[in-house]
């Protein structure tokens, strides 16, 4: 069974996507994750948006959106750099790269635009499975954790 996800995350904004269960024996993998402007063909747009499976960064701290993505953070699960010009003539480029990683907890998704501060939407289509008991805990440990594996 596939769940997808829309919403509008704000220019330096984490928003939260509840996942988790009271068992924990849901888990989920990224199939899709899509992002566009608010307001397509008005505005120069740079940005970043990045889902990742903790709330707090590797120093501990509440997590902010930033423009460095790092793929030996075992936290992010997925990045998109996103960029457009103000009309349709000019390019546009949206480069997105996710990991095949489970995850039974709640995801965040933050967002920063460099060059004009404009809300994002995003879409994100997961794929449930079936955890047994010890993937479950599994998943659950290395999401507490930070860390990164596949089942």
């Amino acid at each position: 069974m596939n769940k997808s996800f829309k919403n509008k995350v704000t220019d330096g904004s984490v928003t939260r996507i509840r996942l988790s269960t009271n068992n924990g024996l849901a888990g989920y993998q990224i199939l899709k994750f899509q992002v566009m402007g608010e307001q397509p063909g008005t505005t120069n747009l740079e940005a970043v948006v990045q889902i990742f499976s903790t709330e707090k960064d590797a120093t501990g701290a509440k997590r902010t959106a930033t423009n460095n993505i790092d793929f030996n953070d075992p936290t992010l699960l997925a990045a998109c750099h996103y960029a457009k010009g103000n009309n349709t003539a000019e390019a546009q480029s949206n480069i997105v790269i996710f990991d095949n990683s489970i995850f039974n907890q709640d995801i965040f998704v933050t967002a920063i635009d460099t060059a004009a501060s404009e809300p994002l939407n995003f879409y994100i289509e997961l794929e449930q499975v079936k955890l047994s008991k010890d993937e479950a805990t599994m998943a659950t440990l290395k999401d507490m954790r930070g860390g990164s594996s596949s089942f």
